[in-house]
């Protein structure tokens, strides 16, 4: 099977975007895929959805998919749709972080003008709050490492609880708590 065509790959762009929407609004796997399958005596609309599920088979006339298959077909679509959605988000991101520091960059650059041609105090001020951004945006600081640890520097004492001891640790700290 070739690439599909250009009329086709919209048609399966649709589907999946169908497939995210009706599993945001709760629906079960096995509704989508049949809500979503190309083979009408499949379809849970009695219609022949378009790239559904199973489109190869129903064009060859053969039996439409077994729930099962058609299960996996729509979580492989939501997981591919949101994993498309999470790269286009992740280019925008990148997209935004470089006009960020390029903005950055022009401010710095006003300000360290007025900082050592002025030796101005609120300048200089001004261009280290700048520089402290920029490295906080392009990740430049070293992580910050914290450590947890126990009363007087020792090591942080780990015990199993109860649902009953829970339950009254939280009425001791929330009076509310029922």
């Amino acid at each position: 099977m070739g690439r599909p065509d250009k009329a086709a790959r919209a048609a399966i762009a649709r589907r999946r975007s169908d497939a995210i929407d009706l599993r945001l609004a709760g629906v079960d796997w096995l509704t989508i895929a049949r809500k979503l399958a190309a083979d009408p005596t499949a379809n849970s609309d009695g219609i022949a959805y378009p790239q559904g599920y199973g489109i190869e088979r129903y064009r060859k006339n053969q039996d439409p998919p077994t729930d099962e298959a058609l299960i996996h077909a729509a979580c492989r679509d939501v997981r591919t749709a949101l994993a498309d959605r999470r790269a286009e988000l992740n280019d925008d991101v990148d997209e935004l972080r470089a006009l960020e520091a390029d903005r950055l960059d022009r401010l710095f650059f006003v300000a360290y003008k007025k900082a050592v041609r002025d030796q101005d105090l609120g300048a200089i001020d001004r261009t280290l709050r700048i520089m402290e951004r920029r490295a906080r945006l392009l990740g430049l600081d070293m992580p910050v490492r914290t450590e947890l640890s126990g009363p007087d520097g020792g090591p942080v004492q780990i015990e199993n609880v109860t649902a009953d001891e829970l339950d009254a640790l939280i009425a001791l700290t929330d009076p509310d708590a029922e």
